[in-house]
């Protein structure tokens, strides 16, 4: 049953007494909620009770595998059972003005996260489930005011609470002073810090006299704090050994990987070191929980473009490259379409360096350079695997190229990244490498080429009524996608929910050349960028300009962040000039 029948066919039920009481939400629970609530059949329950025991994972993991339930829904069931609303703070994350209203130590003893407070009644978040005792609680600090409880994932109530900090500065300044744990204290609370703000990268960059912290925040990056110089040998130190890197190299650039975790909170960081004139800088790539479950529409996928590829990652063989630059999105585009594909029926294997998100029922292997594992090496085992589908990390040379073209023309699914600038650009590139044209045209089934852009803030967006003349002279190459006399545009006033950015959150903007009998034609007899893209556009291939200007149309992101990402097609930006 999908997740949309199974919102369908629920009837809400009321949950037998004992689920009200204070006890933990564990396996056990979530099984009384789910099958009390009839979000899940008993059939389903019993083959998630045999996956929960053979991968040593939640029970919920196979539901969310199988797309039987989602987050959303869970938070639902759990809400309704214990007589509670669910609120999701990932999406509503709570205002620091408010939420400290509630003391810290009083909010971190009950579990309790303040979201609106009137004169009459006053809003909190809670994962517990012993409401009457908070309840209690709550009434000898907001006394004569109404208290409506909401349910919370535990995860979510946990990521609320370093807002009670101080900014980084002052909380350096306070365990430098203490004297005790310095290295691990600090590096703690910047990587809690931008794993709260749902940064994607930490850099760690030596000035002179001191050391910048810096986060990059929807794409963007932003000063998070400054770090003593003297301190930061120490706490180099601390990322080198948290890292299994050598502590005595300073002259190298080094590869390594922490997992990190501090109670719900988990997340694996990929870090690299490289040795600057000021010093060796570090640069942390996080690789986030709440990235797993992604699927095609939540990476900015056109409707078009999901009917698409879902159509041709259901072939039985061939091959799906996605290209980008690093940090364009290209391994959640492929995870989500692994995800979709993932099923009982199929064999899934992938290779990669590294393994960046865990899902259950793939086959994931990591290459390992030392022991002679490399893509190439690993990927001619996966082949004798017997697999179905097979990922490829990326397309670094000649060989992985040959054995990935080779996988997909003996009737496997191979998917990969590969390092382009636009979709039209991946065939020279891949024939440069030696890829015979013949085996290429008759293997590659799309290329998708992404970029990633800022959505507007939900919270503070505007709209105002522009003319497109005034359009035009602000922004010129806009002039032969323009028409008409006014048009509706919107933006971010700025607010606390989006650091008075007017942005929160990202989304792809998207290139699929889809490899029909025209474009197989154009690599056999002329596989130049100009003319596969001249061919492509032919076939209805938009560019990433194009899809972008339909997002800012539909009020998703603004001209300005389109234009700092994109520019429209060299033939159609002639005209403009």
């Amino acid at each position: 049953m999908s997740e949309k029948e199974t919102e369908k066919k629920h009837a809400p039920a009321p949950a037998p007494a004992a689920l009200a009481q204070n006890v933990p939400i564990d396996d056990t629970f979530i099984k009384k909620v789910l099958l009390a609530g009839q979000y899940a059949s008993e059939e389903d329950m019993v083959k998630a009770e045999h996956y929960a025991k053979a991968h040593h994972s939640p029970l919920t993991e196979y539901f969310f595998n199988e797309e039987l339930l989602n987050k959303e829904l869970l938070g639902h069931a759990i809400g309704e059972a214990l007589g509670l609303r669910y609120v999701n703070l990932s999406q509503n994350p709570p205002e620091k003005m408010v939420m400290v209203k509630i003391p810290k130590a009083f909010a971190e003893e009950h579990r309790a996260i303040l979201l609106t407070e009137s004169p009459e009644e006053i809003t909190v978040a809670t994962d517990t489930t012993d409401a009457k005792a908070l309840e209690q609680a709550l009434a000898t600090l907001f006394p004569n005011k109404k208290i409506a409880l909401h349910w919370a994932f535990s995860a979510d109530i946990e990521r609320s609470f370093p807002l009670y900090k101080e900014t980084l500065a002052v909380r350096f300044t306070e365990i430098i002073k203490r004297e005790q744990k310095v290295a691990p204290e600090i590096v703690e609370q910047i990587v809690e810090d931008a794993i709260l703000l749902r940064a994607s990268d930490i850099h760690l960059e030596p000035q002179e006299s001191e050391v910048l912290v810096r986060f990059r925040i929807d794409g963007v990056l932003e000063d998070a704090g400054t770090l003593p110089k003297p301190q930061y040998e120490n706490i180099l130190n601390r990322i080198k050994i948290e890292a299994r890197l050598r502590i005595d190299e300073h002259m190298k650039s080094q590869d390594g990987a922490i997992r990190y975790r501090k109670g719900p909170t988990a997340a694996d960081l990929r870090i690299s070191i490289i040795p600057t004139i000021t010093g060796e800088k570090v640069a942390m790539r996080i690789l986030g929980e709440y990235l797993r479950t992604l699927t095609l529409a939540d990476i900015g996928l056109s409707q078009q473009h999901q009917a698409l590829l879902t159509e041709i990652a259901n072939r039985p063989y061939g091959m799906i490259l996605a290209t980008g630059p690093t940090g364009s999105g290209k391994t959640t585009t492929l995870y989500s379409i692994l995800r979709m594909l993932n099923d009982s029926s199929i064999n899934v294997t992938t290779i990669e360096d590294p393994v960046e998100y865990r899902i259950g029922r793939v086959n994931q292997v990591q290459v390992n350079e030392a022991t002679g594992l490399t893509f190439a090496n690993g990927l001619r085992t996966v082949v004798r695997q017997d697999p179905d589908v097979i990922l490829v990390g990326e397309i670094r040379d000649l060989e992985t190229a040959e054995i990935s073209v080779n996988a997909a023309l003996t009737g496997h699914l191979l998917l990969s990244s590969f390092h382009a600038n636009d979709a039209a650009t991946v065939v020279p590139r891949m024939l440069d490498m030696k890829v015979e044209p013949f085996l290429l045209a008759s293997t590659l089934s799309v290329i998708v080429a992404q970029r990633l852009i800022r959505r507007i803030c939900t919270h503070c967006i505007v709209s105002e009524t522009v003319t497109i003349a005034s359009l035009i002279k602000q922004f010129p190459k806009l002039q032969p996608f323009l028409s008409g006399r006014e048009l509706i545009v919107y933006k971010g006033k700025g607010c606390k929910k989006c650091n008075d950015t007017g942005y929160k959150g990202q989304l792809g903007i998207f290139e699929f050349i889809e490899v029909t009998p025209k474009i197989e034609e154009a690599i056999l007899r002329d596989p130049s960028s100009e003319n596969i893209e001249t061919a492509a556009r032919a076939e209805g291939t938009r560019s990433f300009f194009e899809d972008g200007l339909e997002k800012v149309l539909a009020g998703i992101t603004t001209f300005e962040e389109l234009l700092r990402v994109a520019l429209p097609p060299k033939s159609l930006a002639q005209k403009a000039t």
